[in-house]
């Protein structure tokens, strides 16, 4: 779609020759017919006015005229009277496939897990905080600013951190970056300076987990997860000192790390003098269950805890918190300053403003109603098209696994599913290349409302039912 300017008339980047032996009309003809032809000029947009087009080249008018009216003629221009002139051509576009070659399918209703209810943003809510930091905040606000973030963020991060999550945490242990990539992207850089080689990760477990630790540098060791969570007498056989988990709702599984294995981790950590790295994803919604402490409010010299409010407000907000030991988080603050200075300082105390003004919390609030709602339509569809399957990991979040029958073919559930625009994942992505274990279908809830789950579920029942 091309894009309306408004205002005055648009600027225009054309280069005339006056050295060259081609006229200046063939000149401007050509670089109007390259600019749309090449897509820099897009169907329905706008021209500038002979007028201001012909000052802007310093031409005469009668040639710009001249040169749109032969433009007109060739199809790639159309006029409207008392109106603009504007690009009536569109170039040939290539038609993107998928892998198998087929055109790519649009998912009528898509159950990818990991997204929130985009739909329920708290767009009011965030303007007033927009407005209310850019109406208080100071001279030296508006400069570069700590790249360990905005020290009110950081106060306010800290407090909440405590208040809700049972962490031990000051200001000066939390650095603020661009969401988790970037946190555990900046904690693994950290700790390959100070002399790491191999972080594990859990298997299954989050797909950009193996790819950001090779980015940092480092060697990814796969260890197993199970019903309790991460297998921590595995993780002791290898030599990584750094283990990134997701103890409160494992991702994809949805387990909670058993109470045992959470000190056993913590024990290891000691042992050899290594980091966990906490992954606090989605731990705002719980729904059957009191809410699981942060493993950093055990061990705060042990454990990097890493979140945002991705899963909370959206990914467009772009920001998230490193909660590390000061020694730590000194080396992360001087990554983020080298990767990028710091994360934007007024979107930092419009983020501190919602959440101390209680705005945050009544958010929370209210989409833990709306996903539990959603669970539920769920676990009803499941029960009315496809008793035979078991969910599991519906504690919290708003993912879920539907656990299939060994043998059960999940790339061709998938696929059949696409081809009736439903979209499924199935949990062997999930898993590294070596590993294995029962077939099962990861069912994100977050992103689509009840009706949809129901006509969802409806439309796949027969083939959940086959597998």
């Amino acid at each position: 779609m091309a894009v309306e300017w408004s205002g005055l008339t648009p600027d225009l980047f054309i280069r005339l020759d006056r050295q060259s032996p081609e006229t200046l009309g063939s000149q401007l003809q050509n670089a109007l017919r390259t600019a749309i032809r090449e897509g820099r000029l897009q169907i329905g947009e706008r021209l500038p006015s002979s007028r201001r087009l012909a000052v802007d080249l310093g031409v005469s008018r009668g040639l710009v005229q001249a040169t749109y009216e032969q433009l007109e003629a060739e199809g790639y221009l159309r006029a409207f009277g008392g109106s603009a002139t504007r690009v009536a051509f569109s170039p040939q576009t290539t038609v993107v496939t998928s892998p198998e070659g087929t055109p790519a399918a649009r998912m009528e209703i898509d159950f990818a897990p990991g997204r929130p209810d985009l739909n329920s943003f708290p767009a009011r809510d965030w303007l007033w905080a927009c407005g209310e930091a850019t109406r208080t905040a100071s001279a030296r606000d508006m400069g570069y600013g700590d790249p360990q973030g905005s020290i009110r963020l950081r106060e306010v991060i800290a407090s909440y951190l405590q208040r809700v999550r049972g962490a031990f945490a000051g200001a000066d242990d939390v650095v603020i970056c661009s969401g988790f990539t970037q946190g555990a992207a900046l904690t693994l850089a950290a700790l390959r300076a100070a002399g790491a080689t191999s972080v594990a990760v859990e298997d299954p477990g989050h797909l950009d987990m193996p790819i950001l630790v090779r980015r940092a540098g480092l060697k990814p060791v796969f260890i197993p997860v199970d019903d309790r969570g991460l297998v921590v007498d595995e993780l002791a056989r290898t030599k990584a000192t750094a283990v990134i988990v997701t103890p409160a709702h494992q991702t994809p599984t949805g387990v909670v790390l058993a109470p045992d294995r959470r000190l056993a981790l913590l024990e290891w950590a000691e042992q050899v003098n290594g980091v966990v790295i906490e992954d606090d994803y989605d731990s705002e919604f719980r729904y059957d269950k009191q809410p699981v402490g942060s493993l950093q409010g055990l061990a705060a010299d042990r454990v990097v805890s890493i979140g945002s409010v991705s899963k909370s407000l959206a990914p467009a907000i772009r920001l998230g918190w490193v909660l590390a030991s000061r020694h730590l988080g000194a080396w992360i603050a001087e990554e983020k300053h080298r990767r990028d200075r710091c994360s934007p300082i007024l979107d930092q105390l419009a983020l501190a403003r919602l959440i101390e003004s209680g705005r945050f919390d009544r958010h929370l609030r209210r989409m833990r109603g709306v996903y539990a709602a959603r669970r539920i339509a769920l676990v009803e569809a499941i029960g009315e098209h496809a008793p035979n399957l078991v969910l599991t990991g519906l504690a919290a979040g708003f993912h879920a696994i539907a656990q299939l029958p060994r043998g059960a073919d999940e790339a061709e559930i998938v696929a059949a599913a696409a081809q009736r625009a439903v979209g499924l994942q199935g949990l062997d992505r999930y898993r590294s290349p070596n590993s294995d274990g029962p077939p099962g279908i990861v069912f994100g809830f977050g992103d689509v409302n009840q009706d949809a789950i129901r006509r969802g579920i409806a439309a796949i029942g027969d083939l959940l039912r086959q597998g």
